[in-house]
């Protein structure tokens, strides 16, 4: 199924899904299965834990919120895919961002755990059939599709790619 299945665009979500191309959710997921597909470790290595203003996150956290998020949103498109009407709660992403100790792991290991948690995400995808994928729930207050979900994580990981390369990226210069 494509973006031009959903059967509504979330609101704040819109800013994620809007990110990827009108294609199939398993591609959009596969062809960002890796970090190294988003950007190069090479340049994260050499960013260290440079934060690009005080109060920022590092480029480390960054990576750990895109992981967490990963998990959470798949975790929604399971709840909602299988017909649990339960409204699902938010997350503080700066509580969790608090209590990751990111900072204190390596690129690799980071490249690693997103790996799995993407391949994870694209099998559980793959599972749900187009009844499932078009079924919404509520997520954060907002009516949501499973296969919404699955745009917001890949657009949700391009919107951070993003702000690494606009705002760390310049850093190394």
């Amino acid at each position: 199924m494509t973006k031009a299945d959903l059967p509504s665009l979330p609101p704040f979500f819109d800013r994620y899904i809007n990110q990827v191309d009108d294609i199939n959710v398993l591609d959009a997921l596969t062809q960002t299965a890796t970090f190294d597909k988003l950007i190069g470790q090479e340049t994260l290595e050499a960013l260290g834990d440079l934060r690009y203003a005080p109060g920022k996150w590092s480029v480390k956290d960054i990576l750990q919120h895109i992981i967490d998020t990963e998990r959470i949103m798949s975790y929604r498109a399971l709840r909602i895919g299988r017909n649990d009407p339960t409204p699902l709660p938010g997350f503080d992403e700066n509580a969790y961002a608090e209590n990751t100790g990111a900072n204190h792991r390596s690129i690799a290991d980071l490249y690693d755990e997103y790996a799995a948690v993407r391949q994870s995400s694209i099998l559980l995808f793959r599972s749900l059939d187009a009844a499932m994928l078009i079924r919404e729930g509520t997520a954060s207050g907002k009516p949501i599709s499973a296969l919404a979900l699955g745009y917001v994580l890949v657009g949700h990981a391009r919107h951070h790619v993003t702000v690494i390369q606009e705002r760390y990226v310049p850093l190394l210069s």
